[in-house]
C-alpha cells in the first residue's frame, strides 16, 4: 500500500483503515487475548530497516488530560519499543521536529509536506518513521488509554504496520488481562515494591494508599500504559 502518491503526501487514517477493513486486513478478535485493529503488510520487516525515528506522542484533540497523558506515556512507548530489539529506536524532540517539518508534532493523519521523509532521513538517517497518537486517556479508575500507531517506510511511504486500539479497564476482560500482566511482572517489581511497602508503614493512611496505587495496574496510568502498548508492540512484524 503506497500512501505517498506522486506528491509524497501521506493521507493515513480514514483511507487506510477503511481499505484494510474491506480487504480483510484488520485482525478482529473475540477475546481479550488479541488486540483489535492491527494491520501488518508483511510477516517480516524489510531487511534494510535498521533505524526507526519515533515521533513524539501527539494527540488530535485539546480536551481533558491528553497533554499530561502524552507526557506520562511517551517514555513508556519508547522503552517498550527498545525492548523488542527489532530496530534501533531514535527519538526527536518537538522543537527539532518543528525546525525540519514545520510542526511540533504529527499524529499521522495530516497531509505531510512533500519533503517530510527526506528531511527526517537527512537529519536522523532513519529507515522508517513511527507516528504515535494518543487517542484516549482517562487517568482515573476505570483507566482508559487509546493508541494509534503507524510505521511508515521512508523510501517508499509504505505502511508496514498500523494499529488503532483503546484499552478500557472498565471492560472486565481487559481488566483481568491487565492483572495477569501485573502478576507476570511481579519479579521485576518485587524489590521496589518491598521498599515502598516498608516506607508505607512509616507514613499516614492516605499516603500509603497513594503508594499502593502506583503498584496497582488498574490505578496507575503509567503501568496500565505499559501493559497496553506492550500488547500492541508484540504484533510488529518479525525481524
Amino acid at each position: 500500500m503506497n500512501i505517498f502518491a506522486n506528491n509524497r503526501c501521506l493521507a493515513l487514517h480514514s483511507l487506510l483503515f477503511a481499505a484494510l477493513f474491506l480487504a480483510g486486513g484488520i485482525a478482529r478478535a473475540d477475546d481479550a487475548d488479541k488486540p483489535l485493529n492491527v494491520f501488518v503488510a508483511s510477516p517480516t520487516l524489510p531487511p534494510d530497516l535498521k533505524r526507526v525515528l519515533v515521533l513524539p506522542l501527539a494527540y488530535g484533540q485539546s480536551a481533558g488530560d491528553m497533554s499530561s497523558g502524552c507526557q506520562t506515556l511517551d517514555p513508556v512507548l519508547r522503552a517498550t519499543l527498545v525492548k523488542t530489539g527489532k530496530f534501533e529506536v531514535v527519538a526527536t524532540d518537538p522543537e527539532t521536529l518543528r525546525s525540519c517539518t514545520g510542526q511540533l508534532g504529527w499524529t499521522g493523519e495530516e497531509a505531510l509536506p512533500q519533503n517530510f521523509f527526506d528531511s527526517l532521513k537527512r537529519i536522523y538517517g532513519c529507515d522508517a518513521v513511527l507516528f504515535c497518537e494518543l487517542t484516549a486517556f482517562r487517568p482515573n479508575a476505570p483507566l482508559a488509554i487509546g493508541w494509534r500507531l503507524k510505521l511508515a517506510e521512508v523510501k517508499t511511504g509504505k505502511i508496514l504496520w498500523a494499529t488503532d486500539e483503546i484499552f478500557d479497564a472498565g471492560n472486565k476482560n481487559v481488566a483481568r488481562e491487565a492483572e495477569q500482566f501485573e502478576k507476570a511482572q511481579q519479579p521485576r517489581h518485587n524489590f521496589f515494591y518491598g521498599a515502598y511497602s516498608f516506607l508505607a508503614w512509616c507514613v499516614d493512611t492516605p499516603t500509603r494508599s497513594a503508594l499502593d496505587d502506583q503498584w496497582n495496574i488498574l490505578h496507575s496510568p503509567r503501568y496500565f500504559g505499559e501493559f497496553s502498548v506492550e500488547k500492541l508492540v508484540k504484533t510488529l512484524p518479525a525481524r
